[in-house]
């Protein structure tokens, strides 16, 4: 009678707290898919260099495909094989998030409002190869063709002359077909969160050693949720070999520089705010460790997903109420070098920190519209405050809308200094005429 009744138990309550290989991994997943079907979908978004899967695991109210007004939040963890703590930490929060639906409120209104979407492993290759447990480096960091995957991104400031690996494309892809706002990339061998840039030029101030966004105080609120929540990670000092951080965030220029990451590509072509999660001192730390980091870990990566209301959204409309694909809107003051544009269902969401915002809405030929909004602290009430813009008159817009994959910012900063003799000269001259006059 009691095996009868183990038997009828969910596989997925007794998710261990060890080290997930790739076929466990694939096997766990795929039990959670068949036991949750309602609010789960699972998917391969390609395949690793040695022809493993790169499994995405959804759950939200509305898995299987994109909804008008819900939120697009992703988790990506092990882009560096050897850094495995975040693996195992995504497959406890799925447990977490699919049975505590419809029990625990929080839960629920986060399945309710987001599309979540759940990667595991970037590179199980890397995970595989690692035999030796080392807490500093070990060869699998690399994929299979010994490439580092945060190195292996188009970067916005300096050319990027690397072979796109098959787990960089895989990922690419997947931004391009999605409309994500937020998200966040688990690493380890420290415990800090970094954001955006990583890389910069004069434009972005790293001259001064720190680099920064156009939206830099939502990414240092999105950096502080996490650190914040985190039992430890707040205290900036937890791993004696590393340096101290305030608050447990840096700037990820202020740390060290990195050209070709994930999280720039994300910020400027994929029009999502993404950081980057470092949290464990150890790399590979002992599995006995794990249910300890998972406790670390639980409230923060709750919290963080809550972000992804943050601010704006709603939708670009004709008169007719039909939607305007690749109208740029931005904040005024905020405008990005790679204009951020409605989605083919004419939906904008732009994260904004509590307060007052002009919102200008461009649609080529067909002029702006511009509206102050005042943006409350939505994620407690789990959605961005909803603004649509109706235009009366749509002329037709350009078919190719996106902007060119190249260092954007040489040519701002080629266009900068060009710029700058002229605006001397002209100062010289007004002066000149001043004396003689």
């Amino acid at each position: 009678m009691l095996l009868c009744l183990a038997l009828l138990l969910p596989v997925v309550a007794g998710l261990e707290f060890s080290y997930h290989h790739s076929e466990q991994l694939e096997t766990f997943l795929k039990e959670v898919h068949q036991q949750h079907p309602s609010i789960t979908a699972l998917r391969s978004i390609g395949r690793s260099v040695a022809g493993r899967d790169l499994w995405v695991l959804v759950v939200g109210r509305f898995p299987t495909q994109h909804t008008i007004g819900i939120p697009e939040f992703k988790y990506i963890a092990n882009m560096h094989g050897d850094e495995t703590v975040g693996r195992e930490l995504l497959l406890h929060l799925i447990d977490f998030l699919v049975t505590n639906d419809q029990s625990d409120p929080v839960v629920t209104r986060l399945i309710n409002s987001t599309r979540i979407h759940i990667m595991p492993s970037m590179n199980p290759d890397g995970f595989e190869a690692t035999t030796v447990h080392d807490c500093y480096y070990s060869e699998g960091r690399f994929n299979k063709n010994g490439e580092d995957l945060n190195r292996n991104f188009p970067d916005v400031f300096n050319s990027n002359n690397v072979t796109i690996q098959p787990e960089t494309q895989a990922v690419i892809n997947w931004i391009q077909n999605e409309t994500f706002v937020l998200s966040a990339n688990l690493h380890g061998g420290a415990l800090v969160a970094s954001y955006t840039f990583d890389n910069g030029n004069p434009a972005t101030g790293f001259l001064q050693g720190y680099s920064r966004s156009r939206d830099d105080d939502v990414f240092i609120h999105l950096a502080r949720t996490y650190s914040s929540n985190h039992a430890s990670m707040y205290k900036g000092n937890e791993c004696g070999n590393k340096p101290v951080f305030p608050y447990g965030i840096t700037n990820g220029y202020a740390w060290y520089q990195l050209k070709g990451g994930m999280q720039d590509y994300n910020y400027i072509w994929g029009q999502c705010f993404e950081i980057t999660l470092e949290l464990s001192c150890c790399k590979y730390p002992p599995a006995s460790q794990l249910q300890a980091f998972w406790n670390d870990n639980k409230a923060a990566l709750i919290e963080y997903i809550k972000q992804v209301h943050l601010g704006v959204k709603g939708q670009v409309l004709d008169r007719h109420g039909q939607p305007i694909p690749n109208v740029i809107v931005e904040a005024k003051g905020r405008e990005h070098i790679c204009p951020y544009r409605t989605n083919r269902h004419g939906e904008y969401y732009l994260l904004l920190l509590p307060g007052s915002y002009v919102l200008n809405a461009t649609a080529p030929g067909s002029g702006s519209i511009l509206k102050t909004l005042l943006v409350p602290n939505s994620p407690e009430n789990f959605s961005a405050l909803k603004y649509d813009f109706v235009f009366p008159e749509v002329s037709t817009l350009a078919r190719d809308a996106s902007c060119p994959i190249k260092p954007l910012y040489q040519d701002f900063e080629s266009i900068s200094a060009a710029v700058k003799p002229t605006l001397h000269f002209l100062a010289l001259m007004t002066v000149l005429y001043t004396v003689f006059k």
